[in-house]
């Protein structure tokens, strides 16, 4: 994406699009990191002539991606093996390990962390004594990696360091307790980075090969995308909550502080970092992916995967349908959605869904509930007080799932930005470089200036 920004001036624009998918190999579920690294080359040559056919130059470049999954290298710098999936199996039984070893209320208490199967910890943990483990010299979450291979320097990003576990809440620094609790060398994590920091020039050959001014620079941002998201989202004061809703879905608020309560960790709430100082407050939610792994059993199946026809037939069946828990653990792997999803309804004693459209229905009332009562736990957790709902990424261009998330929650929905993570992702960047000044509120105002948004209010009766 291209963005240009200036004091009343808020652009992006596509470049280069491409897919992100999982290998499957005999030891387990992987990243193709290297194919992801080629068409991140390929998207900036894009950029290059995008952006001087416009008759201008690029100053800056900054990399987000999804959080928990890590790289690692060697004592060349030479990476060992492709990434793991986070969706990958070896995390069965690491939880249990690590917490023998560091009860969770300890961990949570350092980390603020909610619990996910897949943390970085618990990855971690799986793969102590293995030869990649012992081998490693540095460890570098996948932004991270891709910004090394970019510039030549590594580092780590304090907002997607914030989702490993491996840091501690209360300082802002790598957590000493966790990583000698659970026999991780403190040599294996890089210095952190903030937001805005300058990572360095792109390296001599990817400037040739992209047609880079040697000038251009990597510059740190928001790298877990929701961190970004946050700062896309065009709020006016603080009395609001996100949704940042794609293959995952995170419910919350912004907040000046961690909330680390018994009552917290009971809720299953985390407290991630945030640009300029901020906490991401909030729940992950399984998301779309029950929809996307739906559609793709479908397709294989040879049934109609035509997502705004299968939507609309959602919208007309009446309300008052099944409703699952989005965050059941049998939902989490790849394979048969439809087939876990109606097991879940037989499970509880809800009717079944029998057709496509009913099941699309399912999974976005599921999805709207789960909204619901992440957003209320935020408010009562945190004593944030919320007016309105946001609804940022991919999600915001569902209709049917913006109205169904308004009436469950009772408060208005405003969908919008699609591309809030982009957004969030060239504003720190503008600001560090002295296209736009000012803080949070000032980079909000401006996308309300210049983003649109949908306003979905609840339902009467809903």
């Amino acid at each position: 994406m291209v963005g240009r920004v200036g004091p009343a001036r808020l652009e992006l624009v596509e470049a280069h699009r491409f897919p992100n998918q999982p290998v499957r190999l005999p030891d387990g579920l992987h990243w193709d990191i290297l194919g992801l690294y080629q068409d991140v080359v390929q998207g900036l040559g894009a950029a290059v002539g995008h952006v001087r056919a416009g008759g201008g130059e690029l100053v800056s470049v900054g990399v987000d991606s999804w959080a928990i999954d890590y790289g690692l290298l060697d004592a060349t710098g030479a990476l060992l093996g492709n990434p793991y999936h986070y969706r990958d199996r070896r995390t069965d039984g690491a939880a249990d390990k690590v917490h023998r070893a560091i009860p969770f209320e300890t961990l949570y208490a350092a980390t603020g962390l909610q619990f996910l199967p897949f943390t970085t910890v618990y990855q971690l943990a799986a793969a102590l004594g293995t030869p990649q483990l012992e081998a490693a010299r540095t460890l570098l979450l996948l932004p991270d990696l891709l910004g090394y291979w970019l510039t030549g320097r590594a580092g780590a990003e304090a907002t997607n360091a914030s989702t490993t576990g491996l840091l501690d809440v209360r300082t802002g620094q790598w957590s000493g307790e966790v990583l000698r609790a659970v026999g991780i060398r403190p040599e294996l994590l890089p210095p952190l980075r903030q937001p805005g920091e300058v990572v360095g020039p792109v390296r001599a050959e990817v400037a040739e090969e992209t047609g880079l001014p040697p000038s251009t620079v990597v510059t740190a941002v928001g790298s877990h995308d929701t961190a970004s998201a946050v700062v896309g989202v065009p709020a006016d004061g603080d009395r609001f909550a996100y949704v940042s809703c794609g293959t995952w879905s995170l419910v919350g608020v912004e907040l000046d502080r961690p909330v680390l309560t018994v009552e917290s960790r009971e809720a299953n709430f985390t407290n991630e970092g945030g640009v300029d100082g901020t906490v991401r407050f909030l729940r992950n939610v399984m998301g779309l992916w029950l929809l996307q792994e739906s559609l793709r059993v479908w397709e294989r199946a040879g049934l109609p995967t035509d997502l705004p026809t299968l939507l609309t037939a959602a919208g007309d069946l009446p309300t008052g349908g099944p409703v699952v828990d989005p965050d059941d653990p049998a939902f989490l792997p790849p394979g048969d959605m439809p087939a876990r999803l109606k097991a879940a309804c037989r499970r509880t004693g809800q009717p079944v869904p029998t057709g496509q459209a009913q099941l699309v229905r399912c999974i976005l009332d599921s999805l709207a509930d789960a909204y619901a009562r992440a957003v209320g736990d935020a408010v009562r957790l945190s004593g944030q007080q919320v007016e309105v709902v946001h609804l940022v990424g991919g999600g915001a261009r569902n209709e049917l799932l913006c109205q169904l998330a308004a009436d469950a929650c009772g408060l208005p929905v405003l969908a919008g930005p699609v591309e809030a993570t982009a957004l969030g992702n060239v504003l720190v960047q503008a600001r560090a470089h002295g296209s736009i000044q000012g803080d949070l509120q000032a980079l909000r105002a401006l996308l309300r200036a210049t983003q649109q948004v949908r306003r979905y209010e609840p339902t009467a009766g809903s």
